[in-house]
């Protein structure tokens, strides 16, 4: 779950001609603004309307454009530092994030450059840990980067963008009328493509001539050639990378290596996370749906991995979505002739803010659920999973269609299911009481049958804490607490051959 805050002057609204925009990527945040032309805020990510006043502002959070003048030296005038959890703006004089509690690093504090006052006092802002849904910064390493060559064939925002997985260069270019953002399919040759995405909007995933040719060595699912079983991991792996990123991310991968997943769906996935799972044991025995380019161009984003042969991976940006959310498909081979659709999403987050906190975002949550399960729908053997952020008291019971079930109601009705769990996850000791069964399993199955549902990932790391710092009225407490993988829980099911 991602949480955003930010502050504003008047009640917010969303204005009726922003609800069908297509979504700009948030990591692209400078713009040249003219007449007739939208821009995207580098604060909170919403998409504004275009404009004639020379120094817009986000109808938002209210922050500047980019191309708005410079502040004043008043405004300016006193230092401030970004929190690398949450990208708040704090006063010098604070150590730790006024907002989450991070506490500032060194370069933060030796460096003031291009930093603007908020205008937030942050007194009585909420202390979660990792509650705050703001853009984290590029990370500025170098890269190795793969030998793929993208050619956008048009500007327009309906343009398809495909890739073909390849162990050659591969240049693409070409344009759709579907508003697919890309497409991955494999090649054995060097290869030129144009023409229409292979994602169809009325009836699903098409199927490709040609599948992913897993690499040697990857067995078919967890029984070999002849699988009778599958399982399937989502779990959304946090991206807050100043709390032991690196040893999270290596507890995320002992369990992996423990329950062999044919199929992962991951949420909240950085550049740098990315990059820690590229060097990790087990990346070679899976194909990935984001390359080395797409990992390198959004803040934080949806991926999922296969041992299974791939015949597509595909992402559709939502109607809607003030955050950039969209749904990514994985069609695979099955052994015994099946084919399975995976599709995993971020659905909008809740992000209360003031004047009132009370901005949830269930509508735009609960259309996004109808529009993929109606994308999806027409496939036989299909599987929806990933962080619904649903509340059920907010949002109602889960759209789905005739024929499809909620896994963990199905397999185990008397549970809870909290995905996340303020009170058992003890790293998040200290915030505010969230018990909420986040992160789902929504299945229509023809060929299959759900046979096992878990939760998995709720052990500290061993010999694993660390210090949070949390304020009470005028005192200053320190609470040393454990760390898990994450603050999620990942969900793990099992799917058998009917």
């Amino acid at each position: 779950m991602a949480i955003k805050l930010f502050s504003t002057a008047a009640s917010l609204t969303f204005p009726s001609h922003l609800l069908h925009r297509p979504i700009i990527n948030p990591r692209k945040t400078c713009y040249t603004l003219t007449v007739q032309m939208s821009w995207a805020c580098k604060k909170c990510t919403f998409v504004n309307p275009p404009t004639p006043s020379q120094k817009p502002t986000c109808q938002i959070c209210l922050s500047p454009s980019s191309s708005s003048p410079p502040p004043s030296p008043a405004s300016s005038s006193i230092p401030k530092w970004p929190c690398k959890a949450c990208t708040f703006l704090n006063a010098y004089k604070n150590s730790n994030c006024e907002v989450c509690d991070t506490r500032a690093s060194i370069s933060s504090l030796s460096s003031f450059e291009d930093l603007t006052d908020t205008g937030l006092d942050g007194g009585d802002l909420d202390s979660s840990v990792g509650s705050v849904f703001l853009p984290l910064q590029r990370c500025k390493r170098k890269r190795v980067e793969d030998p793929v060559e993208v050619n956008q064939g048009s500007s327009s925002f309906n343009v398809v963008r495909e890739v073909k997985a390849s162990d050659k260069l591969t240049t693409v270019s070409g344009s759709s009328s579907f508003n697919v953002v890309r497409e991955v399919k494999s090649s054995d040759k060097r290869t030129s493509v144009s023409g229409s995405s292979n994602f169809d909007v009325s009836g699903g995933v098409k199927v490709p001539d040609k599948g992913m040719n897993v690499s040697e060595g990857t067995s078919f699912g967890s029984s070999g050639v002849g699988l009778t079983t599958l399982k399937i991991l989502s779990y959304n792996v946090w991206f807050r990378e100043d709390l032991e990123v690196h040893k999270r991310m290596k507890a995320l991968g002992d369990l992996i290596q423990q329950h062999c997943p044919d199929l992962i769906c991951f949420q909240e996935v950085t550049p740098n996370i990315y990059d820690i799972f590229r060097q990790s044991g087990w990346w070679k025995m899976y194909q990935s749906s984001v390359s080395n380019q797409m990992a390198d161009s959004r803040p934080y984003f949806c991926m999922q991995l296969s041992k299974l042969r791939v015949k597509s991976f595909s992402c559709k940006p939502f109607g809607y979505s003030a955050m950039g959310r969209e749904l990514c498909v994985a069609e695979v081979e099955v052994p015994g002739d099946k084919h399975l659709v995976v599709a995993t999403s971020h659905l909008e987050s809740p992000c209360p803010g003031p004047p009132n906190w009370d901005q949830m975002y269930s509508k735009e949550r609960v259309d996004q659920a109808k529009e993929a399960l109606n994308l999806l729908n027409k496939n036989q053997n299909v599987i929806f999973c990933g962080d619904m952020n649903w509340d059920d008291k907010l949002d109602g019971h889960f759209p789905l269609p005739n024929k499809w079930i909620d896994a963990w109601e199905e397999l185990r009705p008397e549970e809870n299911g909290w995905t996340y769990d303020t009170k058992s996850n003890m790293m998040l000791s200290g915030n505010r009481k969230l018990q909420k069964r986040l992160d789902r399993f929504l299945c229509s199955l023809h060929d299959f049958r759900m046979s096992k549902i878990e939760l998995i990932g709720m052990d500290a790391i061993p010999g694993l804490s660390y210090i949070k710092e949390k304020k009470v009225r005028t005192e200053i407490k320190k609470l040393e607490l454990p760390v898990l993988p994450s603050d999620h829980y990942g969900l793990l099911l099992t799917i058998c051959s009917q």
